[in-house]
């Protein structure tokens, strides 16, 4: 085996080793209203790190899937918080956020191109759970619209994020997929 792999799979193990569970659904809210709904998506890494990896996945898509497969994602996932506020119920949530974390490090790594029409679905699927989790751990005390108002523009800015990272390019976003997807199964595994 080449050095190279060597090195790749200790970073692998070493990263699934610190991937955790997934954090942002304890059922602890540091706020309510638009600060809220803005502080939850970096509360925990499923979130941090799929959103981010919408954007970065967009960036490697290029043309119109730049903007498209962003903004599939944030109308999808307000679909899934009117989900969650009108009391419906969706199965496996956690499952399927952290089965968004290990995809989408998975498209990213191996960089495959998609129709825009299917990223947008991809993006808008995993969506819908990540907006019904934000719903369901809303406090109490929050405005909805704020809530969502505020998830709405952190995910836009964590995507934004992601299309900067994603326009370096190379072997570091290959890297980045790998990461992304290892902690993507960690979560997986530890839901």
């Amino acid at each position: 085996m080449n050095p190279m792999k060597h090195t790749r799979t200790l970073a692998l193990a070493v990263l699934c080793l610190f991937a955790g569970t997934a954090a942002a659904h304890t059922g602890e809210h540091g706020g309510s209203g638009f600060g809220g709904g803005l502080a939850h998506p970096f509360m925990g890494l499923d979130h941090l790190l799929a959103m981010l990896a919408i954007g970065v996945w967009a960036a490697q898509q290029g043309g119109r899937a730049l903007w498209a497969v962003p903004a599939a994602f944030v109308g999808a996932m307000l679909l899934g918080g009117a989900v969650g506020l009108g009391g419906w119920m969706l199965p496996q949530v956690e499952t399927a956020i952290a089965l968004s974390v290990l995809v989408l490090g998975l498209l990213i790594s191996y960089r495959r191109q998609w129709s825009l029409a299917a990223g947008m679905a991809i993006a808008a699927v995993f969506a819908v759970f990540h907006g019904y989790a934000h719903a369901v751990e809303m406090p109490v005390a929050a405005t909805p619209l704020l809530y969502a108002a505020g998830f709405a523009l952190a995910t836009a800015l964590l995507h934004g994020a992601g299309m900067v990272g994603g326009h370096l390019g190379g072997r570091w976003m290959r890297l980045a997929g790998v990461a992304i997807a290892a902690s993507g199964l960690a979560l997986v595994v530890g839901v």
